[in-house]
């Protein structure tokens, strides 16, 4: 039995009203325009080809799939690496272009609920998972001490999130009800978190045995930590 398509985070068109279509793409134009002058104002030169190169990479990278239970399939969502590595405006400016392009190139997601679908993933899943990351990091000592522990629970709780949002989002539609919706949707989607966890981890530990400099590229260190590994 394979998950129905109702229940994933890239909505095709149809399933959610078009009110709640509407609100969202306001909400994610003011929250990207936002990001865009904010990335703007911090990015460096470093940055700049380095938005590319990960843009590139989540984009292959979902183009994979693993399996999860019961005949689903998931795939890395990439936004609180993406985040790590950008700082969370740039990554959430990166993350809304890769869900853009998988909606009018591959069909992945509506175009209608296109806003939506970049709101819960490269909105809240970027920008609140970054938010996420640096204040378990903290709460570990440091982002130095507390980095992959805390990526790998900051992408876990990113999908689940997400999955969430999407539920009210299907609810308040009408398009079915939350009881229904919320069950299905955090039951597999917290097994898809995992998944978005460990390819985060692997990347990050790949990324700091091999271009330490990468993870400094956007970022200050933590409040009270003296440096980054």
């Amino acid at each position: 039995m394979t998950f129905p398509a109702l229940f994933l985070l890239h909505a095709p068109d149809g399933f959610f009203s078009a009110p709640v279509a509407a609100a969202m793409w306001v909400v994610t134009v003011l929250a990207l325009a936002v990001a865009v002058r904010r990335a703007d104002a911090n990015l460096n030169e470093k940055a700049v080809p380095l938005m590319g190169v990960m843009a590139a990479f989540v984009f292959a990278a979902q183009m994979f799939n693993f399996q999860v239970a019961g005949g689903t399939s998931g795939h890395l969502m990439g936004g609180v690496l993406v985040a790590i590595l950008l700082g969370p405006w740039a990554g959430t400016v990166v993350m809304a272009c890769v869900i853009a392009v998988q909606a009018l190139v591959f069909q992945d997601g509506g175009l209608v609920v296109m806003g939506a679908n970049i709101f819960n993933m490269g909105v809240v899943g970027t920008f609140g998972g970054y938010v996420l990351y640096r204040a378990i990091a903290g709460l570990l000592g440091g982002e130095k001490r507390g980095r992959l522990p805390a990526a790998a629970i900051a992408a876990w709780l990113s999908v689940v999130i997400a999955a969430v949002l999407v539920s009210f989002q299907l609810a308040i539609s009408d398009t079915t009800s939350l009881t229904v919706a919320l069950p299905a949707m955090v039951g597999v989607h917290a097994l898809i978190g995992i998944g978005e966890a460990v390819i985060t981890v692997a990347a990050l530990s790949f990324i700091s045995a091999t271009r330490g400099d990468l993870l400094q590229v956007a970022r200050p260190a933590l409040a009270g930590q003296g440096g980054q590994g």
